[in-house]
């Protein structure tokens, strides 16, 4: 009806023409404040309604800089806002906003302006306290809000200078006012064992405390199986399989048990047998736990810390596959072929009984010793471990014929001193094992979809979509200069990909080359529109095999469910939201634990500055390159300024720096030694110069001169998840570089705070860093592969 006005349409017509009763009136109200809060319609300063596209104005989230600009994202997905400092004063990074283009800026891009301010996104924020000239303030550890929080005398909670503090906002900023805060929590001091993961928390909003409605809950779940539960599931019979030998395979370190597995020979192929946690019989929809399951997404792994997605009553207690203990699950019971095809398959309730706990490093002994000890310790499953690897070579080949893309990556263990600080960095090595239980996941998740499809029931499926063409257009400019070619034209299928990366995989750039494709992929999403799993080869994939760790499994349990009662599954929010909601709760744990990882490293590396290391060049910028060292496998930045005496270009299509007078380049996977020469806990960046070669002599030294400063991003994906996804990939692709990852014009006005002034001082450019195809691995992984 708004639509069809030629002009804003008051509130109170609006009402008579719907024949809005006065009883109706309060909720018609909240319906038009949620409406103009999403952004679809507008109220004018009279009251009146109008559609915000007729006024030219462009709803969507504010993404904030460290330097003080920003960036609009639009909602409808066109090109992004550029916002200055002096917009960016009236807003926090994540403020949904309705904004207007008022031209270009000096670099071509969009520029625009607030209209009007629909959500504030943050009510609470956590930094560092600090005391300037008797004035209290807080600065972020989000770098992405470069405003410092005012702190009135009497709202500072005794807090002193130097120490972690959650704020409360009180007043929000405005175009001439900045954000007030009291301080409403003190966390401790920054270098407090644990602090990193306290700030991790509270800077990306993790929920990590349950609800009393939530904790009260699980302290009723039964801690055994009791008869009640063999009951029908909804008219389905629950099976017994407490006599099938079913094993779980998991870490050394894993707690949480979601999957067991079991195979034997069948003529010429496998019956394979997944059975999972039966979540969904303790998780009830919109309960207390459904609830706050919903809210985390997901668990996050962090080093030496979980945060998980249940109580620890359910997800190590009665959901786990505990060893020599009845637990109830679903089960996906399949007919494999001898060429590792899906010949049929049927889901299932059961009750089961693990007989063995194994881990990784135990399975691999058993199939590489079958006469070994621990063969002979497990005797009694042996022979299904073997015919399980039997089956996953066959799953192996069928993988390689349907052109599942296999990344080859390394990833890495950190381990840790008493203190909680990273005593040493080590590599870590995927076996068979691995692969072994990766292959039965992808098996089981194949079906999972594969049921929704066949009986028309909504529900997540794990979408991969191929490269976008701007990112292949990269890509294949790349290649070129290395004298290759990705087949496929301008629409590749992951079997070109594959076949690549055979070719390249005995160069010497092999990784870096890797890692270029890996960046042209699309980042995997839950949603309801099944596009396919690109890099695993797949037309359809969900997410089945882990619902103690991942919602997106929990709903997918009970869709199945329904599917076998003859019924539908209809969650309370439409599931558009929920793999919206599922896919920002993974990138959000991404995130957290990237800044936990990148913040231990700086830690690890504050007593090795002055010392020197040979690495190989990871990333190369237009403000220089980044170096990852050897046997330590932490990266820091060689600032331009750093490479010598000479004006260096940064050639985008062949990813080097050149000195324009001396001809010196400096590109990917180069040879170099580096000198520790800054460690900065605060923003958790490290600087390195350049340090002669062994038998060189010494580059004379530069009075004056400080270490470049880095870019303010960072780089390093720790891709780890939970089990059961891209394992053909490998490892999750590195996170695409946010889309402000660029500077204002050069001659953009100072900012007005201290803060904003020393990062304008930095030279920050446009073109993100290269991630490196490292990862580190937490030393508490969760019981599961890397995966996309």
């Amino acid at each position: 009806m708004v639509e069809a006005e030629s002009a804003p349409l008051p509130v109170d017509e609006l009402a008579a023409r719907l024949s809005i009763t006065a009883q109706e009136r309060p909720f018609f109200e909240r319906r038009l404040a949620a409406m103009a809060r999403e952004g679809d319609l507008m109220i004018n300063r009279k009251g009146a309604l109008c559609l915000p596209q007729k006024v030219d104005l462009i709803a969507g989230r504010v993404q904030g800089h460290p330097d003080g600009f920003g960036f609009l994202i639009p909602d409808d997905g066109s090109d992004d806002l550029y916002l200055g400092p002096k917009e960016m004063d009236k807003v926090l990074h994540g403020d949904r906003v309705l904004g207007q283009q008022i031209g270009f800026d000096r670099r071509g891009r969009r520029e625009g302006k607030i209209a009007e301010i629909l959500e504030r996104a943050n009510t609470t924020l956590v930094g560092r306290f600090r005391l300037e000239h008797g004035v209290s303030i807080v600065t972020a550890e989000d770098k992405r809000i470069s405003q410092e929080i005012l702190v009135p005398p009497k709202e500072t909670g005794r807090a002193r200078a130097g120490q972690i503090v959650v704020v409360e906002l009180i007043q929000q900023p405005e175009r001439h006012v900045q954000p007030v805060g009291r301080v409403i929590e003190i966390l401790g001091n920054y270098d407090d064992p644990g602090m990193e993961i306290e700030i991790a928390l509270r800077k990306h909003n993790l929920p990590h405390v349950f609800s009393d409605e939530a904790q009260a809950q699980a302290a009723l779940v039964p801690s055994k199986v009791r008869k009640a539960d063999l009951k029908p599931v909804q008219g389905v019979k629950r099976e017994d399989l407490r006599d099938l030998p079913l094993v779980t395979i998991d870490g050394e370190t894993a707690k949480d048990f979601d999957d067991a597995v079991y195979a034997e020979k069948r003529g010429k192929g496998w019956r394979l047998v997944v059975a999972i946690a039966d979540v969904s019989h303790y998780v009830q929809p919109d309960d207390a736990l459904d609830i706050t399951s919903r809210e985390r997404g997901n668990s996050v792994y962090f080093p030496r810390r979980v945060i998980p997605m249940l109580p620890e009553a359910l997800s190590n207690g009665i959901c786990s596959l505990n060893p020599d203990v009845a637990r109830l699950c679903m089960v996906c019971d399949m007919e494999v072929g001898a060429k590792g095809a899906i010949k049929k398959y049927r889901f299932y309730p059961a009750v089961m009984h693990s007989q063995a706990r194994l881990t990784y490093t135990k399975v691999w002994d058993m199939i590489e010793h079958p006469k070994g000890p621990t063969a002979k310790q497990y005797k009694k499953v042996l022979p299904h471990v073997q015919e399980l690897y039997a089956l996953f070579q066959a799953f192996s080949k069928a993988r390689a014929k349907r052109g599942a893309i296999d990344f080859e990556t390394v990833e890495t263990e950190i381990r840790f001193d008493d203190h909680g600080k990273i005593r040493e960095i080590v590599p870590v090595h995927r076996n068979d094992a691995h692969k072994l239980i990766e292959e039965c996941m992808l098996a089981a998740n194949v079906c999972a979809a594969d049921i929704l499809i066949k009986h028309k029931h909504p529900g997540l499926y794990r979408v991969h979509e191929g490269p976008k063409p701007e990112k292949l257009d990269v890509l294949r400019e790349y290649l070129r200069t290395c004298g290759l070619t990705l087949g496929g034209e301008d629409d590749p299928t992951a079997e070109d990909y594959a076949r690549l990366l055979q070719q390249i995989k005995s160069r010497p750039d092999a990784e870096l080359l890797q890692t270029m494709l890996l960046r042209s992929l699309s980042q995997a999403v839950y949603t309801p529109d099944n596009k396919g799993h690109f890099g695993l080869g797949y037309p359809a994939y969900a997410h089945f095999t882990s619902p103690i760790r991942r919602y997106p499994d929990l709903l997918v349990h009970r869709s199945i469910k329904a599917i076998l009662a003859g019924k539908k599954y209809k969650p309370s929010l439409k599931w558009d939201a929920l793999g919206i909601q599922c896919s920002m709760t993974e990138r959000r744990a991404d995130d957290a634990s990237r800044d936990v990882l990148n913040f231990l490293k700086c830690y690890y590396m504050q007593d090795k500055v002055g010392e020197v290391f040979e690495g190989s060049v990871a990333a190369v910028t237009s403000f220089g390159m980044f170096v990852l060292l050897d046997d330590l496998y932490v990266e820091g930045l060689v600032h331009v300024s750093e490479l010598g005496s000479d004006y260096f270009h940064y050639d985008e299509r062949r990813r080097e720096l050149r000195g324009e007078r001396s001809g010196k380049v400096y590109k990917l996977t180069d040879r170099v030694r580096v000198k520790v020469v800054r460690v900065d806990l605060e923003t958790s960046k490290i600087d390195f110069t350049l340090a002669p070669l062994e038998g060189a002599p010494a580059a004379p030294e530069r009075e004056g001169r400080r270490p470049g400063k880095r870019d303010g991003k960072g780089r390093e994906h720790d891709g780890k998840a939970a089990r059961g996804d891209a394992v053909a990939i490998g490892k999750a692709p590195a996170p695409a570089a946010p889309r402000s990852d660029s500077t204002p014009a050069a001659k953009a006005k100072p900012s007005r705070n201290r803060r904003g002034r020393q990062k304008q001082a930095e030279q920050a450019k446009a073109q993100p860093p290269l991630t490196t195809a490292v990862a580190p691995l937490p030393v508490t992984p969760p019981a599961a592969p890397t995966v996309v």
